[in-house]
């Protein structure tokens, strides 16, 4: 791992209550994020600190895109089971990797050139971890809502059209 990506992930790993706080009173009175609204706090702390907490493993991988699909795999279950919309999902996720790069420039992290020059370094790679994070997360609230259509249209004895939207049955 480069020194420079150290500097983020140390930040990170050491304020990741503080900063999950901060994106927690963000998404409960946020309008784009009304699902949060009622959401415990514990329960929302929960899924920015398990990112947070992560964010070591999910930045030095050498597999960042199997990596991210565990992680962000369980992240979209749980949302899904929680009946959190899929734009809220990725909004909240989008205001995890705002807070967390806010909270490090607050601390002043990158002050010289050369930190600057870092800094956008390890932002390149963070977009891409969050990057991966959506598609992971599209992609498996995709296969959730198929898998739910799939199994109401069998109780149903219905052929469904909306499986043909969301990929259709896959084979077995």
């Amino acid at each position: 791992m480069r020194p420079h990506a150290s500097k983020l992930i140390e930040v990170v790993e050491q304020n990741a209550k503080a900063i999950a706080q901060q994106w927690y009173k963000n998404i409960k009175i946020n309008p784009k994020t009304p699902a949060y609204h009622t959401m415990s706090e514990e329960k929302a702390m929960e899924q920015a600190l398990s990112f947070y907490d992560n964010f070591r493993k999910l930045f030095a991988t050498e597999k960042p895109f199997e990596d991210a699909f565990t992680l962000f795999s369980k992240y979209a279950d749980a949302c899904y089971r929680d009946h959190i919309p899929l734009p809220q999902v990725i909004y909240a996720l989008i205001l995890m990797r705002r807070h967390m790069w806010l909270y490090a420039e607050y601390q002043a992290v990158f002050e010289t050139a050369v930190d600057q020059r870092h800094a956008l370094e390890s932002q390149s790679r963070m977009i891409l971890m969050f990057d991966y994070a959506e598609f992971v997360i599209i992609d498996r609230y995709n296969d959730l809502i198929r898998k739910e259509i799939e199994e109401k249209s069998k109780a149903l004895k219905i052929k469904s059209p909306l499986l043909s939207v969301f990929g259709g049955e896959k084979s077995k």
